[in-house]
């Protein structure tokens, strides 16, 4: 045997432990950029005047660029190196949020969606890289097992920061300035992560489809449009032609990953039924959160009469709760095993989304949040873990991009889904109620959203503004209600999956992926 296998792993020193710290300041922004803009959402609507479906484009655009080109960057990353990889990743990241900055100053919905569509490539580029770096950098098993829970609770801490840290920005500045939050961060990653990361690169990986790219995107974006446009203003021709071509695409994809040799995301990677089991509930549990979550902030303002800053700090305690949720996973893991955790996990979250079904002010808005984001917790730590251990050791890179694809898709169809019913209740609802005597101009701005209503009420007499803004805000909240119901529903699925494709998993330590092969990485320094 060569010796070299007999020598225990290299224990990692103060290089790689600085290292880490660079790596966990994206990973917490790249979620927290998936809900910064809600508690700007009324003075971004009062401004920009988007159409209720510009709105939802312009909140979960981000969340869907970021799923779609996960797995491509990842692989790319995999043959240009990760720490290059990063770094570009990081710099577009910078550009393209003074590009939303722009875009905002101009008033401009279209330049807005583009930039959040190109700042979720940025993400897709940074996010990968973060992982694989971590498990390229730590080889130690404990300290590697320590590591990768510190990323996972940076993962999870990001989507309950999210709407915290906007709504302080909102509390001193104008709304535009939210698109900046990730600069400072960016800046820190592109000073030091050249001195601080080494390059790693996967010597054996072959070469990148480039058509398999296309025909993802292709497979994933007409559907999302379909099911969007559906729930908005039902089926017409444009809509099925978009859903068909999607279900065409994603046909076209999978015939072609399966004749590679080195495909974009290795689909025999989902015959084992603890992966696909993992990648549900990732799915499954996201999407059922941010269905809730995006419309919480809103609710509090719009409906609860709360400013930005008050908003802020009445979702401190969700944060709080989603990170102890996080950190209460990996002992609980070893103890009654993941199975057991997801499902009491996935029961709390439950609980807070029938709280939520029924919330009719602030406070029980706010109380509802806080319980969903506590039971989510476990979802978000176990899900990538358990894809990760539950492939091969070659294939580990692979089934973390397809987890975290996952992760983000989940957290897209939350808004573009349920986001979409919301809006189509809240429009039948408005149109049912709006009182007579509204001028035409005001009737369609409320009919749109529920910011456009408010904005609407202020130049008409104060009895009709009243009534008015009643009526849009008891449709508002009817539709929140509808999420909160289907939401629920998908909480259901999530214990279904876990109790049937999870329940003869022995309890293991969490965050410890396998480790990569020695002829699979090659480190250049």
């Amino acid at each position: 045997m060569d010796e070299r296998h007999d020598k225990p792993p290299a224990r990692a020193g103060a290089r790689q432990w600085l290292g880490l710290a660079v790596l966990l300041l994206p990973t917490t922004l790249l979620t927290a950029d998936l809900g910064v803009l809600w508690l700007a959402t009324p003075d971004l609507t009062a401004d920009l005047r988007p159409s209720g479906t510009e709105l939802l484009w312009i909140t979960d655009v981000y969340g869907f660029m970021t799923a779609g080109f996960l797995v491509v960057m990842g692989t790319l990353g995999d043959r240009v190196g990760r720490r290059r990889m990063l770094l570009a990743g990081a710099a577009l990241y910078l550009l393209v949020e003074f590009l939303m900055l722009t875009a905002a100053a101009v008033s401009s919905p279209a330049l807005l969606i583009g930039s959040r569509a190109l700042l979720g490539v940025a993400g897709a580029a940074i996010l990968p890289s973060t992982l694989s770096l971590i498990s390229a950098m730590f080889t130690d098993p404990g300290q590697r097992t320590r590591a990768i829970s510190l990323w996972s609770t940076a993962l999870a801490l990001g989507v309950g920061l999210g709407p915290v840290l906007g709504g302080l920005l909102l509390s001193e500045l104008w709304w535009g300035w939210v698109f900046l939050l990730g600069a400072p961060v960016m800046v820190v990653v592109l000073a030091a992560g050249r001195s601080v990361l080494p390059e790693f690169r996967d010597v054996s990986a072959g070469r990148l489809d480039v058509p398999s790219v296309p025909l993802f995107l292709l497979a994933v974006l007409p559907v999302v449009y379909a099911i969007k446009r559906t729930a908005e203003h039902g089926w017409h021709a444009p809509v099925i032609a978009a859903g068909a071509a999607g279900v065409v695409f994603g046909w076209l994809f999978v015939r072609r990953q399966r004749r590679l040799a080195a495909p974009l995301l290795d689909l025999r990677l989902f015959a084992d039924r603890t992966f696909s089991a993992a990648l549900a509930i990732l799915f499954l549990g996201m999407m059922a959160l941010n269905s809730v979550e995006y419309l919480v902030p809103p609710f509090l303002q719009m409906v609860g009469g709360l400013s930005p800053m008050e908003g802020g700090l009445w979702l401190l305690p969700s944060a709080a709760a989603f990170l102890l949720g996080s950190q209460l996973t990996p002992p609980l893991v070893r103890r009654a095993g993941p199975a057991r955790v997801l499902v009491a996990g996935t029961l709390v979250s439950l609980v807070g989304y029938v709280l939520a079904a029924q919330a009719a002010g602030p406070v029980a808005a706010a109380a509802a949040i806080t319980v969903i984001m506590f039971g989510v917790g476990p979802i978000s730590v176990l899900g990538t873990d358990l894809a990760v251990t539950a492939a091969p050791a070659e294939k580990a890179g692979s089934a973390a991009a397809a987890g975290q694809t996952a992760y983000d898709l989940g957290l897209a169809m939350g808004i573009a889904i349920t986001g979409s019913v919301a809006t189509a209740v809240y429009r039948d609802q408005v149109a049912a109620h709006t009182p007579s005597g509204t001028p035409a101009g005001a009737g369609k701005a409320a009919h749109d959203t529920l910011g456009g209503a408010i904005s609407a009420a202020e130049n008409l007499p104060a009895p009709l503004a009243r009534r008015l803004t009643d009526a849009a805000q008891d449709a508002f909240v009817t539709g929140f209600h509808v999420a909160a119901t289907v939401a629920a529903a998908l909480a259901v699925v999530v214990i279904v999956v876990a109790l049937t494709a999870l329940r003869r998993r022995t309890p293991t330590p969490v965050g410890d992926p396998r480790p990569e092969t020695p002829d699979r990485a090659q480190a250049v320094r």
